[in-house]
Formats: structure tokens, sequence, C-alpha cells
């Protein structure tokens, strides 16, 4: 019997991929997508109870005969097969409609990378989908998109003259990116302005420090968090050492999580460590409904001195979850405007040819166990802060978290 030889092809093509990503999977499948073991004595065995449904079976007849025909026929030949392949993959993410899982290709997975590192070319804005909708979360600080005037909440209509209706946020980061110096065309539609505007804004070097700290007088401590990246739990700990030996009263705390957009969830988790111990800063709960805690773990220097956290639209993820956490367990004051409300946990992974996938792996609750997805976080103490403040260089949260601070 002569073998089919798209079957054939299919074959070595699933070989490949499923030795590249077993190892990649197997650990995360097992410990988190369901089965439950069961270690019992007299005699001791294993009880496996599978809970995944059952494996869908797919045709891959019509993948190769639309990859062949378009290798074959397509007019401007020759195609490049790896852009094809990053384009089946991506394609495919994509159609789980949720805007936090996604493939990046190794160009995109490096932007990624430097951004949490703190360092890359752009405007500094991060991104977000809302409602179908390319939206900036926040504009980072000393940042193009914060010197040329971008707020956040601000929606994105097009980036050089290009609609954003379906795209991803992978493809709007590679979009707006770039070499410092160049320049970025967006069309804006602000909640406060009548019409949709132009904002040219020039891409630059971005340098962030995660951490900042500022004495405020009167024993009140200002420390800025503006994102939660590699070196933020150490660049956190420094800060807390310089505010301990500079300051010789502390009477309160100002948390400013304005614009952050989050990061590494751990960090948030090492940061609340630092007011409280032993109590749960979140909850994470997967598909199969299976809730795990994650508690303050180590003793840090700032118990029982009152703290207040400043939020916005911009405070998104990991700053929600210290946000809450603070709240909830160490009786923190919440100032400002409603959070983003991002209420999903992904893991990154990354593969050998530099690309990576984003995929949401479960949702993350608050102490209280809510979930703030698309809802967000309101604030103990409303403050707006309009445009015509932030353009006169005025800072109505700050001046009324240290208001709360001194009394």
């Amino acid at each position: 019997m002569q073998e089919n030889p798209k079957f054939a092809r299919f074959q070595r093509f699933l070989g490949v991929f499923l030795v590249a990503v077993a190892a990649f999977f197997a650990g995360h499948y097992f410990g988190k997508s369901g089965y439950i073991y069961e270690i019992r004595k007299n005699p001791p065995k294993i009880e496996i109870i599978n809970k995944t449904p059952s494996v869908q079976k797919i045709d891959f007849d019509l993948f190769w005969d639309v990859w062949d025909l378009t290798a074959a026929q397509y007019l401007l030949r020759p195609v490049d097969a790896k852009k094809m392949l990053y384009g089946a993959i991506e394609g495919a993410v994509r159609s789980l409609g949720d805007p936090y899982t996604s493939f990046l290709t190794p160009d995109q997975n490096k932007v990624v990378a430097d951004a949490l590192n703190g360092t890359y070319e752009g405007i500094g804005a991060e991104l977000g989908m809302k409602e179908g909708q390319l939206m900036v979360v926040a504009p980072l600080d000393g940042s193009p998109a914060k010197e040329f005037g971008l707020l956040a909440g601000d929606r994105i209509t097009q980036i050089d003259g290009q609609t954003t209706v379906g795209i991803t946020l992978a493809e709007a980061v590679a979009k707006i990116r770039g070499t410092a110096g160049t320049v970025v065309e967006l069309m804006v539609k602000r909640e406060e302005a009548k019409e949709p505007f132009a904002l040219k804004i020039k891409r630059g070097e971005i340098t962030i420090d995660s951490v900042t700290w500022a004495d405020k007088g009167d024993g009140v401590a200002y420390i800025r968090v503006s994102r939660f990246g590699v070196d933020t739990n150490e660049t956190w700990s420094g800060v807390v050492g310089e505010v301990s030996a500079k300051m010789s009263q502390i009477n309160a705390i100002v948390v400013d999580l304005r614009g952050n957009p989050g990061g590494y969830m751990k960090s948030a988790i090492y940061i609340a460590s630092e007011f409280f111990t032993g109590k749960p800063v979140m909850y994470e709960e997967t598909a199969t409904g299976e809730q795990v805690v994650f508690n303050a773990d180590r003793e840090g220097s700032f118990k029982r001195i009152p703290v207040f956290v400043l939020i916005d639209g911009g405070s998104a993820s990991a700053s929600e979850i210290l946000a809450a956490g603070l709240k909830e367990n160490a009786g923190a004051v919440l100032i400002g405007e409603k959070s983003f409300g991002k209420g999903t946990i992904q893991d990154a992974r990354e593969f050998t040819d530099g690309s990576g996938l984003h995929i949401t792996v479960a949702k993350w609750l608050t102490p209280k166990k809510e979930w703030v997805h698309n809802v967000g976080i309101v604030p103990d103490v409303v403050v707006e802060r309009k445009s015509e403040d932030i353009t006169a260089g005025v800072d109505k949260q700050l001046e009324k978290a240290l208001e709360l601070a001194r009394k």
C-alpha cells in the first residue's frame, strides 16, 4: 500500500513539533491541567483521575493543501516559509480571542523582554486591548509618550495611517516601537475630546528605573514602582534600605502604582511581604477551578506603618495584585482612579529560535477571592487627574495622598 505523501509529511512535522514541545509542556501540563494524584498505602498505588476534555481530531489535509498551493502558485515568489510558519502559528493562537495570549516572533519577543528589563527603543507606552480597541494602559515615566502628551486611557485608532481594527497587541507593539529618532504618528481618541486627533511622537531610547523614592517630609516616604521587571525585587530592597537609613522617622509610606502596567507576579508578592506576612497576597485559579494561595512569605521592614497606595487606569495586573493585597491585609488606603482590570495570569515561554508564547493559564483573585478582570479596583478616595492638571504640572492625587499620610 502506497504511503500518502501528505500524511508522511504531517507525521514528520508532528514528530519534530512533539519533540520540541514535549519537555516544554510536560511539567506544566501535569502540574496544572487537572490530573489528581492520590498516593495510598496498603498497598501503595497511584490513582489517576483525568479531568481534561477528550482530544479533538483535526484533519490537517486542508492546512497542507493551502500551504502547497500558496508556495507553488503565489505570484511574488519565492515564498518565505519561515514567515508563513510564524503566521500560521500566530493565526492559530489569535483564534482563541484572548488579547493576552499571543505568539511572538523573535523580534517581537526581544522587544517584550527588553521592556520588562527596562531598556528598549520606542515611545515608552504600555498598550492593552479593551472592548476590542487598542488603548494606552500607561505612558511610562520619562518616556517620549509622556513628553508628547499621550495619556492612560487614550484609544489608538490608527498607526501611521493604518487602522487598528482587528490588530493584535503584538502587531501594535511591532508597528509603534522602532529606532530612536524616528517618528510615529498615532490617531488618538480621548474620552474628553470631541474628535480624534493626530499625535506625532519621536521615538527614543527608553531606560526606566523600576523603583524610585523621595522623602516628602513629616516622616512620609514616597516610593514609586513603575514596573515589575526582572530587577524589581533587588531594586526594591535597595530602596527600602535607603529609606530606613536616611529617614530618622517613618510615619507613613505612599506607594505610587499609577501607570504601572504590571509584569512579574512574584515581584508583587515580594513587595507586599514588606508590609505583612503569613497572609494571602492573591489566589491563582486554574481552568479546572483549583485554587492555589500565594502568601506573603518574608519578614519586611514596613509592618504596622500606615500605607497609602496611588492607582489609576494605567495600574494593571501585578499593580492590582499589590494594591488589593495591601488594602485587604495591611489596611492600605487606595487613592486616585479605578484601575485597569486585568485579572489573568500569563505563562511566558521562549523557543530555541527566539520566538515566544504568552499564554493565559489562570485567573488571579484578591485575598477576598474577588476577580477584578474587566472590572478594576475602585479606590477608597477618588481623585480624578485631568489633562489640564498634567499640563500645569499639578498632581492632585499625590497631594491628597500626602495630606492623608501626614494626618
